[in-house]
């Protein structure tokens, strides 16, 4: 496991500033651009999977933290000046404070964080269904934040926001989750310490949604005009829509109305995200849709009050509730497009700030001393005989469009039959593409696929093909297909490779990507086999 006095850890922080600068540059690639123009955006502002976000201001700066579940480093940051342009910053969680975390624990660990802003310091509260409530701090969201603080040991609860109240008394509201209690379309509440460092009392019962908001979870609060606010989500994550309760007592009782629903338009479950205002005035929602494949991708709303009560988005068709804009004027003109980081040049040594890996990370999956320009994967042996879905070393990605086109450089230093490296599009099925060592001491490209990798199934061989070289270049084209009848689009993919860099031929059979565990599709590295090999890659670039 990867320790926060690791060399790993040292030389992140300390190339930290390489990396972040590298990142922005390399972002610039506009695989997805949400300007229109000067004075207009169009939404999804962010499309790529950051679900459950929460934003918040301070100054003129925007900070945006989401879910990251159990890959890490994990609950990234993201900054932006016009709530439309975001760039990553840093990560909140660089590992997990289990050893369990040295596998993957696919869907489990950090579920909807909060992020707040009090007495100069920056909180991040979520709560793990399994094991609690956790809670990390920083002068500087860029980091390094705290170790995470397990601040209240519990089953069940989840999507936990802190509030500070203008007497400096603090509060938790959290919801929970079914799969773990049997419980849920409730939402409750707790004081917690001013310090918000411990949870005080037993809950209160603040909302029953049961009746007519099933589902309801993901609660953000907040203050205005004497009101106490609490924006939750309900109906569930790809039909749902947004509910807002508010009362003149903290613990309730709450009065609630529906603000935001797909209506006519094409959003299907606009909710769960964070209301904010610019420093002109205007004030603003950012959500999350559910995009299958694709994740859960970022959209921004105009807000505004009526009777006290938020209008989210457009009343299109005057039901009083609200429904998601396609496009609309900027918060304030941008300073220039910014997208989060993809394509990666490893200028430092080391993975950029878009890089997961599927569990902790262990300080001997790199080498961290390697040349400069180029990444060096070790191997490490496959931990399931039958798939990947267990491999704690992949190193992947989020998927930044609807299309787009990974290639990569690299070259597989592998000494035993089964050594190999590749390029993999990773979910509950998956499938990759690798260059390995054979029986017989040749190379071998091959592509394999595997459905429903969960359950244990095998891989399935589509194409093999000997070659007589160990450094190849591995590319996947993945195209949105929409069909009749269904919300979504399919993320087709098809997978290349060249043997000089410029002539690239198809191989294996078209493959449709399918969402992860609470995730969606990732697009990444593999180098699988013994631990005397390893892989250099000399550049991951993603275009249109």
């Amino acid at each position: 496991m990867l320790k926060y006095d690791s060399i790993y850890f040292q030389v992140f922080i300390i190339s930290f500033s390489i990396t972040y600068l590298a990142g922005c540059a390399q972002g610039q690639h506009l695989i997805y651009n949400p300007n229109v123009d000067e004075n207009t955006y169009r939404n999804p502002v962010i499309h790529a999977d950051y679900s459950d976000p929460d934003v918040i201001r301070v100054g003129e700066d925007y900070y945006l933290v989401s879910s990251s579940f159990s890959h890490f480093p994990g609950l990234p940051i993201l900054h932006s000046v016009d709530l439309i342009n975001w760039v990553i910053i840093g990560h909140a969680a660089l590992q997990y404070p289990e050893a369990s975390f040295s596998s993957p624990q696919h869907g489990d660990a950090i579920w909807a964080p909060s992020m707040r802003y009090y007495d100069s310091e920056f909180y991040i509260y979520f709560g793990d269904p399994d094991r609690g409530v956790f809670m990390t701090k920083t002068k500087n969201p860029a980091g390094p934040w705290e170790p995470l603080k397990l601040i209240k040991k519990v089953t069940g609860w989840i999507d936990c926001c802190p509030f500070w109240d203008d007497d400096g008394k603090a509060y938790l509201v959290h919801a929970y989750a079914n799969s773990r209690v049997g419980l849920k379309g409730v939402l409750m509440a707790n004081e917690m310490s001013p310090n918000g460092l411990e949870i005080l009392g037993t809950s209160t019962l603040v909302f029953n949604g049961q009746k007519d908001h099933n589902t309801i979870e993901g609660p953000k609060f907040y203050k205005r005009n004497g009101y106490y606010y609490i924006f939750a989500p309900a109906g569930g994550v790809a039909t749902g829509w947004q509910t807002v309760l508010r009362s003149k007592n903290i613990f309730g009782p709450y009065e609630d109305k529906i603000v935001l629903e797909q209506g006519r338009s094409k959003i299907n479950g606009p909710h769960q995200g964070a209301w904010i205002d610019a420093p002109d005035g205007s004030e603003w929602f950012i959500h999350f849709q559910d995009k299958g494949a694709y994740g859960r991708i970022v959209h921004l709303q105009p807000l505004r009050w009526e009777n006290d009560w938020p209008v989210i988005g457009i009343d299109a068709d005057g039901n009083g509730i609200g429904e998601p804009v396609e496009n609309y004027k900027k918060p304030i003109i941008s300073s220039g497009v910014k997208v989060p980081q993809t394509s990666d040049e490893f200028d430092s040594g080391l993975p950029g700030l878009q890089w997961q890996w599927q569990s902790n990370p262990n300080d001997s999956w790199l080498d961290i001393q390697y040349k400069s320009g180029f990444l060096k994967l070790k191997s490490i042996p496959q931990v399931s005989k039958n798939n990947l879905w267990m491999q704690p070393n992949l190193l992947l990605q989020k998927f930044p469009a609807e299309n787009f086109t990974a290639t990569t450089e690299l070259e597989l230093y592998g000494v035993e039959a089964g050594d190999k490296a590749g390029l993999i599009v990773f979910g509950l099925d998956y499938s990759n593409i690798s260059i390995e060592k054979d029986n017989n001491g040749k190379f071998k490209i091959q592509v394999n696929t595997c459905k429903n990798a969960e359950n244990g199934n095998l891989e399935t061989i589509e194409e093999t093909l000997i070659v007589d070289t160990r450094k190849v270049y591995f590319r996947v084209e993945i195209k949105a297909e929409y069909r009749l009848n269904e919300i979504n689009p399919k993320a087709v993919c098809n997978f290349k490779y060249s043997l000089n860099g410029s002539d690239f031929f198809q191989i294996g059979k078209t493959f449709e990507a399918r969402e992860g565990k609470w995730v969606g599709a990732k697009i990444g590295l593999l180098s699988i086999g013994n631990q005397s090999s390893y892989t250099v890659i000399d550049w991951f670039r993603i275009k249109e």
